[in-house]
């Protein structure tokens, strides 16, 4: 009958050698030399032992797991900078332990708390705004390394996100420069984005000498697409819209918008027959197949994940990338932000 192996302890004494001999295999084969590697290989294939390298490196006075907070999994921007940083994270040998709010204040303190309680090397956050817990958020940056992501908070660390005002702007630039200029609906106000979205849109329309004009949502929270729906619903059932071109502070507020004016009768696009333009912001993987396709701007995915993790490995240690891998070579102190591109469709 076979030795039952438990750990890793249990393990190197079936193979005849020390226990950190085997730790430092498993951390890296190569470190050790080809006989013993050769001697634990014989004895992998034999035993099937794999160790708990997540528990390990949970033990170690240098770990090698990092933390990541987002809002929305099903989000599908946090969705891909999750996967990219994630990815990432394994090419260099980092575990990344990943954890939703699911848009609640109680979720994130809850996830906060859980990683407070890790041995992390450091961790990335994309925090709710507003009603994230500043005090907890301090006190996680004052125990680990931390970059906020996508919503500028309160707190002294590192921010990597798109440059609002540049993508409202040329979306500005354009829907003036193709048609009527462009009334704005406005998002939820879960976070900083909100405000810096409709503060750029009023600023955009006084350098093209134009009246801006705001719609509010009535709503709270991260149900942007029900947000749009409403609000839409509301312009139609007084009037219309203050002009025949709607510019929506995020995708998910475009296509409650869409679905609104598709229901009342009202014809959306760029061609003479059309009644209403609308166009969004951030490039939502559904924007090509609305109908009809959505005219938004796209967030540069990869060096928002990228530029992030790379400002967080290089306050851990020197393991960040290379210079000529981040795909912003000129990264302001303490901030990163990455601007847009503007994607036509029929909508706008």
């Amino acid at each position: 009958m076979a030795d039952k192996i438990g750990n890793m302890s249990d393990f190197a004494r079936i193979v005849g050698l020390s226990r950190p001999t085997v730790a430092k295999y498993f951390a890296d084969p190569t470190s050790v030399r080809s006989t013993t590697r050769r001697l634990i290989e014989d004895a992998l294939r034999v035993h099937d032992f794999r160790p708990n390298l997540f528990a390990q490196s949970l033990k170690r006075r240098n770990p090698r797991n990092i933390g990541l907070v987002v809002p929305h999994l099903i989000d599908p921007f946090y969705a891909e900078v999750v996967r990219r940083i994630e990815t990432t994270c394994r090419e260099m040998g980092y575990w990344a332990i990943v954890l939703s709010s699911h848009g609640e204040p109680s979720e994130e303190t809850a996830a906060l708390e859980m990683l407070l309680s890790l041995n992390l090397a450091g961790a990335i956050v994309a925090p709710l705004g507003h009603k994230s817990n500043l005090d907890l958020l301090q006190k996680l940056n004052k125990r680990i390394e931390l970059v906020v992501l996508d919503a500028r908070i309160g707190i002294d660390a590192p921010f990597v996100g798109t440059d609002n005002d540049q993508s409202i702007s040329m979306m500005v630039d354009y829907l003036c420069r193709t048609g009527e200029p462009p009334c704005f609906m406005d998002m939820p106000g879960v976070n900083s984005n909100a405000i810096e979205r409709r503060e750029a849109y009023v600023r955009a329309m006084g350098r093209a000498d134009r009246t801006p004009t705001v719609i509010p949502v009535d709503a709270d929270g991260w149900n942007f697409e029900a947000a749009g729906f409403a609000a839409a619903n509301r312009q139609i059932d007084i009037g219309g819209f203050p002009t025949r071109t709607i510019m929506c502070a995020n995708d998910r507020i475009a296509f409650g918008v869409m679905a609104a004016a598709c229901r009342r009768g009202v014809k959306i696009g760029r061609t003479a027959d059309s009644d209403l333009r609308v166009a969004g912001h951030d490039d939502h993987p559904l924007s090509p197949f609305s109908c009809p396709g959505l005219t938004t701007v796209a967030q540069d995915y990869t060096a928002i994940a990228t530029t992030s993790l790379n400002l967080l490995l290089a306050a851990i240690s020197d393991e960040g990338l290379d210079a000529g891998e981040a795909p912003c070579a000129d990264i302001p102190e303490g901030t990163a932000l990455f601007p847009a591109r503007l994607i036509m469709r029929e909508s706008a």
